[in-house]
């Protein structure tokens, strides 16, 4: 019978908050509405920051050269010419940075990197380099997303080392490759980034401000007279903002999918495992921010000095590979970059449980200590 009771119990909390959640018109235009139109607006017109440093993968096709060496630079001699340089042979050598001093403009670097194309067509989907070079027939061609203004800057200076002046990209050329399949565009990067930030903002304002605003008014203080448990409670509020995350996300991506023809090449089974992975990890911060504290004005600066850096940093909007190499080692770690890499994984590599299971094992556990310290040091008043 108490068995029965409590059952009944965790069944009206969630049932409460639910009714509680919808009946905020902020919900619906935050949660879904919003992420719609940030994706629309960034996926027509996504502007780009000062190019400096750019990498750039070299698939060659050995043997083949030029007809007239003088007029256009192969990628092959151009390779050869920097190992002979440094004393390597040209078989031996695999990378070099190249960099063209612009004194108005500042300079541009480029690390050349020679790579298989399934290699280079997985960093291209992860946002770590925008254009894929190869030599073939003698030509060199250049394989990028004609929408990517990032793409089409690093293909005018490269075009200006391999074969003269710059041409315009608006033009017909032979040379150019565009890559406009499902995958290789920026909206593809974004989309699933979106889906990682929306249920990390989600999670943390809708549980942890909830529970410091109800604790500010009092409310909290008259539950302790009830039997309810403290940590039914706290899995109401969970379960209840992972129902609307999965709403949110959904409809972020039919949304994306009927516009921009958005794609899951994954599994979806995987994708599931690693949303719920996410969830736990947020919603267990969020216990553990609002675990103490009554005001909400620290609350708020709690909340923001967890989500903001991660936003920043995680590669939400363009890829963190662009930060210094030796901060990718405090980057990649955070909760949110293993979260939208995952969904990037599945989303546009084909990723499975393989994959992403090591992943979302570290964030489930993760949520589940945050969740257990916050359990422990909750206090309703």
């Amino acid at each position: 019978m108490n068995k029965f009771i409590r059952q009944n119990q965790l069944y009206q909390l969630i049932l409460a908050r639910v009714k509680e959640t919808i009946r905020e018109p902020g919900v619906i235009f935050w949660g879904m509405i919003f992420p719609m139109l940030m994706s629309l607006g960034l996926g027509i017109a996504f502007m780009n920051k000062t190019d400096i440093f750019r990498k750039v993968a070299v698939i060659t096709d050995n043997g083949v050269r030029t007809s007239n060496p003088d007029t256009n630079l192969t990628l092959e001699s151009f390779f050869s010419k920097k190992a002979a340089q440094v004393g390597l042979t040209g078989d031996g050598f695999t990378s070099f940075r190249y960099t063209i001093k612009d004194d108005k403009l500042g300079n541009s670097t480029f690390l050349f990197q020679k790579m298989s194309w399934d290699k280079a067509m997985v960093l291209l989907k992860r946002g770590s380099l925008s254009i894929i070079l190869n030599e073939k027939n003698g030509r060199i061609e250049y394989h990028f997303d004609p929408m990517n203004p990032d793409a089409q800057l690093t293909y005018l200076k490269l075009s200006r080392i391999f074969g003269g002046n710059g041409v315009p990209v608006g033009e017909n050329h032979e040379n150019i490759q565009p890559l406009t399949v499902s995958g290789t565009r920026y909206i593809d990067f974004l989309i699933p980034g979106l889906i990682a930030m929306g249920v990390m903002m989600s999670t943390m304002w809708g549980i942890s401000y909830d529970i410091i605003e109800k604790r500010s008014k009092k409310l909290l203080r008259r539950m302790v007279a009830t039997p309810m448990k403290k940590s039914h409670f706290l899995i109401a509020l969970m379960t209840v903002r992972l129902v609307m995350n999965f709403v949110e996300g959904a409809l972020l991506f039919i949304f994306a999918s009927l516009v921009f023809g958005i794609t899951i090449q994954g599994n979806l089974a995987a994708l599931f495992m690693l949303f719920i992975a996410g969830n736990m990890v947020f919603a267990g911060m969020a216990i553990f921010i609002s675990s103490h504290t009554s005001n909400t004005e620290v609350g708020n600066g709690f909340i923001n000095a967890v989500v903001m850096p991660m936003m920043v940093l995680s590669g939400i909007f363009f890829s963190y590979h662009n930060f210094p190499d030796w901060s990718l080692y405090f980057i990649k770690p955070l909760p949110l970059t293993m979260l939208a890499d995952g969904l990037r994984s599945i989303f546009i590599e084909g990723a499975g449980f393989a994959e992403i299971t090591i992943p979302s094992l570290i964030l489930a556990a993760t949520g589940i200590l945050f969740f257990a310290t916050g359990l422990r040091i909750f206090k309703w008043h």
